[in-house]
C-alpha cells in the first residue's frame, strides 16, 4: 500500500467534513440549525425518494401529482389549525404575532395549491381519501399542538405562561423541518430546471418552494423555535430535538407513501429478483470507509507500543526501533511518498484533455506500478511494521473510526434476505486483519482484497505478502471476481472509491461512485475525459432521459462517474430509507 498524501494532514480532511455527525456542529449557531445539520441524513432521504426524483425530473405522471397536492391539502390544513395553536400557547405579543403571521403564510400556500389542481382540471373541494401515510403526520402535528407529548399537561391544564410557552415551542419543534425541508429541496430543484425552459410541467410548483418569501418563511420559523426554546431545560430540549426528528422521518414516509406508476432510477434495487440479480458492491477501503487513512494507523501503533530509547530489549524479541526513531523515520517516508508520488502524478498526465478511452487511462496508470511497489519495499526496509502485535492490530481495526453510515449501508446490504448481493472490499491497505476487524465490529463478514501483514506467532516481521498495490491489481482483482460467478444470474456492479487507485474500477462497474474531494483523482480524470457527476442531478437527468417510461439502463465504460458527500446519499440511492 502507498503512504496517501492526505494522512500527513489531520483525520479532519477527510469526508468527514460533510458529515453529519454532532461534531460538525458550530455552538454559535441556533437550535433549528442545529438539528437540521445533525439530521441532515433524513433530508437526504426524503430527496432521493422515487416521488422528488420524477418530479425533479418532470417525468412524474399527472395522476401521481393530483395525488400528492389532494394529501399535501389535509397536510396544510392541519399545518395551519397546528400554528393557530402555536400562537395561543405563545406568552408575548412578538411571538403571537410572528405565528399569526406564518399561519397565514400557510393559507396562502394552500390557495396555491388550489390553482396547482385547477390549472391540471381536479376539483379542489373534493376531499379525497386520506393515506395512511398523511393521516400518521397530521396526527403527529395535531396531538403535539395540543400538549399530548410525554410528560406534558395538556393545554386546558397549563397553569403558567412557561407551560404555555413550552408547547408552543413543542409545536414548533413538530413543523420547523418541514418548513426547512420544502425550503431546501425547494433550492436543490431550482438549481436542475433550466430558467430558459418553460415546459417543465413542475415548474411552478418548484419555484414556489424556492421563492425568496419561502425561503424567508422557514427562516422565521427556525428563529421562532429558536426563540420560544431559550428557556427550556436540557430535559425539554431533548423532547424538542425528538419532535425534530419524529417530524424529519414522517416527511420521509409522506413522500415515499405517494404512488407511482413508472419506473425510476432509485432506489438501485426496486425490482431486485434474488432468483435472477446480483447485486455486487466493491469498495475501497482508506478514506472510503474510513476517516483516518490505515498506514497512519499501523504506524500510530507501532510507534506507540515501540520502547523508548533508553530500555534494553530482550534478545528473544523482534528488534525494533525506539518510539523516537520511528516516528523520525515514518515523517521521512510521508514525506517522501508526498513529493514522489505527485511527481508521478504529473507524469503521467497528457499535455491537453482527450476525450475518454479507457486503454489509454490504463496504459497511464500502469507507469505507478512502479512508483507504488518502491514505496511499499521502501516501508519493509525501513522496519517501521517489524514488531506489531496482531491483537493491538485487531483492537486497533475494532475501534476504527468508519465514515458515518458506512457501517449501517452495508449491513442493510449484507442482512436484507430479499437480496442477492455480495460484498468485496479492495484496499492498498498493508494488512488484512485491521480491515476484517474493522468490519467484524459491526457484525459485518464481507469479502477483504488486500496486503497482509506477516506474523510469526502474532509478532509482525515487517514483511508485507503484497497483491494490491495498484490501481492495476484493483482492476484484476475486480475482473476476477466477477469471473468467478456463474452465469446464472445478471451482474450489477457498483464501485466506491476515493482516489487515483480506484479509477479503473469505478470507471469498469456499471456505477462508479465517488467518495470525498480528493484532487488527484478529479486532475487526472478530468484530464482523460472522465466526468464528475454529482449523484442526485445525475439520476435526476437519467430519469429524465428515460422519460419516466422504461427502467434505466447502467453501464460500465460510460466514463461517467458520479459524485457524493456522505455514504446516506449511497444508502439513499441503492437501498432507499
Amino acid at each position: 500500500m502507498a503512504i496517501p498524501p492526505r494522512l500527513i494532514a489531520s483525520s479532519s480532511s477527510s469526508c468527514a467534513t460533510t458529515s453529519t455527525n454532532n461534531s460538525s456542529i458550530h455552538i454559535e449557531e441556533g437550535l433549528a440549525s442545529k438539528f437540521w445539520i445533525k439530521f441532515r441524513r433524513e433530508s437526504v432521504f426524503s430527496m432521493y425518494t422515487p416521488f422528488i426524483i420524477s418530479l425533479a425530473s418532470g417525468t412524474l405522471k399527472i395522476d401521481s401529482f393530483r395525488h400528492y397536492i389532494s394529501q399535501d391539502s389535509h397536510f396544510l390544513k392541519s399545518f395551519a389549525h397546528a400554528f393557530e395553536s402555536a400562537e395561543e400557547c405563545a406568552d408575548d405579543d412578538e411571538a403571537k404575532l410572528a405565528t399569526s403571521e406564518l399561519r397565514k403564510g400557510v393559507l396562502e400556500e394552500l390557495k396555491m395549491q388550489n390553482s396547482f389542481v385547477q390549472e391540471w382540471g381536479t376539483d379542489p373541494g373534493k376531499e379525497g381519501t386520506v393515506h395512511s401515510a398523511t393521516v400518521k403526520y397530521t396526527d403527529f402535528l395535531l396531538a403535539t399542538a395540543s400538549g399530548k407529548v410525554e410528560g406534558v399537561k395538556g393545554p386546558g391544564k397549563l397553569a403558567t405562561p412557561f407551560e404555555r410557552t413550552k408547547v408552543a415551542a413543542y409545536t414548533l419543534a413538530a413543523m420547523t423541518p418541514c418548513m426547512r425541508l420544502y425550503s431546501f429541496l425547494g433550492k436543490e430543484l431550482q438549481a436542475l430546471v433550466d430558467p430558459e425552459e418553460d415546459r417543465h410541467p413542475y415548474k411552478k410548483w418548484i419555484d414556489s418552494y424556492s421563492s425568496e418569501s419561502f425561503q424567508a418563511s422557514a427562516l422565521q420559523t427556525e428563529d421562532l423555535l429558536d426563540k420560544l426554546s431559550v428557556s427550556l431545560t436540557s430535559e425539554e430540549l431533548d423532547i424538542i430535538e425528538k419532535l425534530y426528528h419524529q417530524a424529519m422521518k414522517l416527511e420521509i414516509d409522506f413522500f415515499l407513501a405517494q404512488p407511482l406508476a413508472q419506473p425510476t432510477v432509485a432506489p438501485l434495487t426496486k425490482g431486485h429478483n434474488p432468483a435472477e440479480d446480483r447485486l455486487v458492491i466493491f469498495s475501497d477501503f482508506d478514506l472510503t470507509c474510513t476517516v483516518v487513512d490505515s498506514s497512519a494507523i499501523l504506524a500510530e501503533i507501532a510507534i506507540v507500543t515501540a520502547p523508548k530509547s533508553d530500555v534494553v530489549q530482550c534478545e528473544a524479541q523482534i528488534a525494533r526501533m525506539s518510539s523516537a526513531d520511528l516516528r523520525n523515520t515514518w515523517d521521512l517516508l510521508s514525506g517522501q511518498y508526498t513529493e514522489e508520488y505527485e511527481q508521478c502524478i504529473e507524469s503521467i498526465m497528457p499535455s491537453e484533455k482527450v476525450e475518454f478511452n479507457y486503454e489509454a487511462l490504463c496504459k497511464a496508470l500502469e507507469q505507478l506500478l512502479d512508483f507504488e511497489r518502491r514505496v511499499n519495499s521502501r516501508v519493509i526496509e525501513s522496519g517501521v511494521l517489524k514488531g506489531l502485535n496482531l491483537e493491538d492490530v485487531k483492537r486497533a481495526g475494532e475501534r476504527l473510526i468508519l465514515q458515518d453510515g458506512c457501517t449501517s449501508f452495508f449491513q442493510k446490504i449484507v442482512n436484507n434476505e430479499n437480496l442477492n448481493s455480495n460484498v468485496h472490499v479492495l484496499s492498498y491497505c498493508w494488512c488484512d486483519d485491521l480491515i476484517r476487524s474493522a468490519f467484524t465490529s459491526g457484525g459485518l463478514d464481507v469479502n477483504v482484497h488486500a496486503n497482509e501483514l506477516i506474523f510469526d506467532e502474532s509478532i509482525s516481521t515487517g514483511e508485507i505478502v503484497k497483491k494490491v498495490e495498484s490501481p492495476m491489481d484493483k482492476a484484476q482483482a475486480f475482473n476476477d471476481i466477477l469471473k468467478s460467478y456463474s452465469n446464472d444470474r445478471k451482474n450489477l456492479t457498483v464501485y466506491i472509491g476515493d482516489s487515483v487507485g480506484d479509477l479503473l474500477c469505478l470507471l469498469k462497474a456499471d456505477i462508479g461512485i465517488v467518495v470525498g474531494s480528493s484532487a488527484s483523482l478529479r486532475k487526472v480524470g478530468s484530464q482523460f475525459g472522465v466526468s464528475f457527476v454529482p449523484l442526485f442531478p445525475g439520476l435526476v437527468r437519467k430519469q429524465k432521459e428515460s422519460g419516466g417510461e422504461s427502467s434505466p439502463n447502467w453501464k460500465g465504460l460510460s466514463g461517467i462517474l458520479y459524485t457524493v458527500s456522505s455514504w446516506a446519499e449511497i444508502h439513499a440511492f441503492i437501498l432507499g430509507w
